[in-house]
């Protein structure tokens, strides 16, 4: 064993080691350009030419407060190395996906399942996504520098049922005065009372785009429907959900106790006997319906169309929440027969996401200049919806997720809490390192 140690002291050994894992990075990034740095790799081990290490003294030493800048450094350049390329934490800030995620549920998102993402802002301030600490609006991230999408192996494609996590889709302009509001819905509400100035507005890259975390219910190529609730796939109905919620009224008494073993929020309560009702899962509904004098009906959620609030915006789509479509979710290199019709589905793909100059003119469809009545789609698209379906804004509101939006899938919760309790009973002990499905 002393002899495998003394062996790994040495130089050389070392600078293989380095080498060979640097190696297999780069291949893994598809970048030969970054073989270069294995010169750096050869003079960190071998030549030392240039100090690296500026902050140590000459025996490679860092004492004080050097020593402090040392650890932080190293610790900087390791989490934010893990966190663009293999994992990274994130919160879960609204009930759109009760109860198989709650808000206050603390996750670390699993990156290398669908490959990780090459930054398209690679000059950003560690450990923070699009806006410094301390300040409400001020970019965390310098735009000197941008790179197209580029998306590393990973394990396998976003699959159906998957939860993930993703850059909302309409996240690229944003009202600093509604930060969490989409800018989109708002400017269709308002239209050209929407007056705005540069300052009132903030427009971020993909990368930047704030997280969002639902399930993947459809994926490219496919065709959904929903009828009366229910997702339909292909024509087969999507399979069961245990956790899946809807909008209830409820009439008669419940007790807290009731409410409590239930685990509805205290917010969700007040809404119970109202016509918003409670959100609520077929297993509490049953739990429910068994208790004397109470009655339990599932509120139809339906939405005017009249008010453009639904994918695609267009009133001539008499669609609501629970009966929606069909819809078919585009797939690369499909090409499609593209008419003034069906334009609606598919405008924000080729103008934003896809990057085209697309005009109609008389009747008649250019994009980038040209005329055409076709239409080849570079990336995959997919239909992400919240298992709280009456309370969640999800692909209903803002069409497809772009391949090039999906960060992650979640992994495990490493930590929970609940807003309405106090200390230490507001710790969730049961969820703390559970598994995701």
């Amino acid at each position: 064993m002393k002899k495998i140690f003394d062996l790994l002291k040495n130089k050389w050994v070392k600078f293989g080691i380095a080498a060979f894992l640097y190696i297999l990075f780069v291949i893994w990034l598809r970048s030969p350009l970054w073989f270069l740095g294995l010169a750096v790799v050869y003079d960190v081990y071998i030549s030392k030419k240039v100090k690296w290490a500026f902050w140590k003294d000459k025996n490679g030493e860092a004492k004080g407060l050097r020593g402090w800048l040392d650890a932080i450094i190293y610790a900087v350049v390791v989490v934010t190395f893990l966190r663009i390329f293999f994992i990274e934490a994130y919160t879960i800030p609204t009930g759109s996906m009760e109860k198989s995620l709650l808000i206050g549920d603390y996750l670390f998102v699993d990156k290398i399942t669908f490959g990780p993402r090459i930054p398209n802002t690679p000059l950003s301030f560690p450990l923070v996504h699009n806006v410094l600490p301390f300040t409400q609006s001020t970019k965390s991230y310098l735009e000197w520098i941008k790179w197209d999408y580029k998306r590393l192996a990973g394990l396998r494609k976003v699959k159906h049922d998957d939860i993930v996590v993703f850059n909302f889709p309409h996240g690229d302009t944003v009202l600093l005065a509604n930060p969490t509001g989409d800018f989109y819905e708002l400017r269709r509400i308002y239209g050209n009372g929407l007056k705005l100035n540069k300052k009132d507005y903030v427009v971020r890259p993909v990368d930047k785009k704030d997280h969002y975390v639902k399930r993947c219910v459809a994926i490219p190529g496919d065709s959904l429907r929903i009828i009366d609730g229910d997702v339909y796939i292909n024509g087969k109905k999507q399979k069961d959900i245990p956790k899946k919620q809807y909008r209830y009224k409820i009439q008669g008494h419940i007790d807290m106790n009731t409410w409590d073993a239930l685990g509805v929020s205290r917010n969700d309560r007040a809404e119970a006997f109202s016509n918003i009702g409670v959100t609520l899962t077929e297993e509490n509904v049953e739990k429910l319906k068994k208790l004397p004098n109470v009655n339990v009906e599932r509120i139809k959620n339906n939405t005017d169309p009249a008010a453009k609030t639904l994918f695609p915006f267009d009133i001539k789509y008499n669609w609501d929440v629970d009966n929606y479509g069909p819809i078919w979710i585009p797939a690369k290199d499909a090409t499609i027969e593209l008419t003034t019709e069906n334009l609606p589905f598919y405008r924000r793909i080729i103008d934003i996401y896809e990057n085209n100059d697309l005009q109609v003119k008389d009747g008649e469809i250019y994009i980038n200049g040209a005329k055409t009545d076709t239409y080849t789609f570079k990336m995959d698209y997919y239909w992400m919806m919240g298992d709280n379906r009456h309370n969640s804004l999800d692909s209903r509101y803002w069409g497809y997720v772009p391949e090039d939006h999906v960060v992650g899938k979640p992994a495990f919760i490493w930590f929970s809490s609940d807003s309405e309790k106090s200390f230490p009973k507001n710790i969730r002990w049961s969820r703390l390192f559970k598994g995701i499905k």
